[in-house]
């Protein structure tokens, strides 16, 4: 259960950020390396990534910044066609592309000087959030995890969007295969509207949390659309079930108000991880980026990372 509480922090530990880069496919990821002052050597190390169609200039620094601040080294990308990394075309959103670019973070952290190859965690939220669980469950040597608000069941996420919202979403997706076979397009699908609206996520309070975020972060102009063939796969995409073969400890942040990931789904196969833990807010899925819920969710996770990953 969450803390009932924001405990006091120990004296946060000054860190500095740094830009590296990291080869994933044929095209080079962009990431922040956030890096402890006085760290000792054999660190362990977060790596990170954000949702569906998003980059790590909305809303990761906090996350990363307070996790550095307690001592934790982190190296959080951008995908490949988002942000500031590589690749063409642009926003071009594909599931085992963007599980490639997580296992290329990963092997690229375990190479980092003052990195113990054998202490590395993994943190995604949302979409990532499920991308970390698959990760995490591919690669026995990840010590430890935190899926938040995490996509894990794509079936149950796609029953929370209109019939009519998800054939519209389907024909654009069919029209990006086949511009693609073409040589063409892509053919774009907008990541979040309104009701009605054809986009990937259209519950009441997708638009407003997600550009609550995006002020939050100060930006005012970023990518709102992604290649529309998505659409196909995610209705589909089930990582929740590799919850089961997740043999490290893994938190997973539920929010029971979530309209883009169902909290059902995501409690269901949660349940099945040997070493899970599960932590449960009162909140929406956009709600604990921000404010007071991101205190209570990030003390939280801190917990965790204590208790799992000390430093030594």
């Amino acid at each position: 259960m969450p803390s009932d509480s924001v405990q006091p922090s120990p004296k946060p530990v000054e860190f500095k950020r740094s830009i590296v880069h990291f080869p994933s496919g044929k095209e080079q990821c962009h990431a922040w390396l956030y890096w402890p002052q006085n760290a000792n050597n054999s660190m362990p190390i977060i790596v990170m990534a954000h949702g569906l169609g998003a980059i790590k200039k909305a809303g990761l620094a906090p996350f990363a910044e307070r996790f550095c601040a307690a001592g934790y080294p982190c190296l959080v990308f951008d995908y490949r066609y988002f942000g500031d990394s590589g690749g063409q075309p642009r926003e071009l959103l594909d599931i085992p592309s963007q599980l490639e670019d997580w296992r290329a973070a990963v092997k690229f952290a375990r190479c980092l000087d003052n990195v113990d190859p054998n202490k590395v965690i993994v943190w995604g939220t949302s979409f990532g959030g499920g991308h970390a669980t698959i990760t995490a469950a591919e690669d026995d040597k990840i010590l430890a995890a935190i899926a938040q608000c995490p996509f894990t069941d794509g079936p149950s996420s796609v029953m929370t969007i209109p019939m009519q919202t998800n054939l519209k979403v389907t024909a654009l997706a069919l029209q990006d295969i086949a511009a693609d076979k073409l040589g063409k397009g892509p053919i774009r699908v907008s990541t979040v509207g309104q009701p009605g609206e054809t986009a990937l996520m259209t519950a009441a309070d997708a638009l407003s949390g997600y550009y609550a975020l995006i002020h939050q972060s100060g930006l005012e102009d970023i990518p709102t659309q992604v290649s529309a063939r998505i659409g196909l796969q995610i209705a589909k995409h089930r990582p929740g079930a590799w919850a089961k073969k997740v043999k490290c400890p893994i938190l997973f942040v539920v929010c029971n108000q979530d309209s883009v990931a169902p909290a059902k789904a995501t409690l269901k196969h949660a349940a099945k991880a040997p070493k899970g833990e599960i932590i449960q807010y009162n909140e929406g899925h956009f709600e604990i980026y921000l404010g007071e819920a991101f205190e209570r969710n990030i003390a939280d996770q801190l917990d965790f990372l204590r208790r799992h990953v000390p430093l030594e």
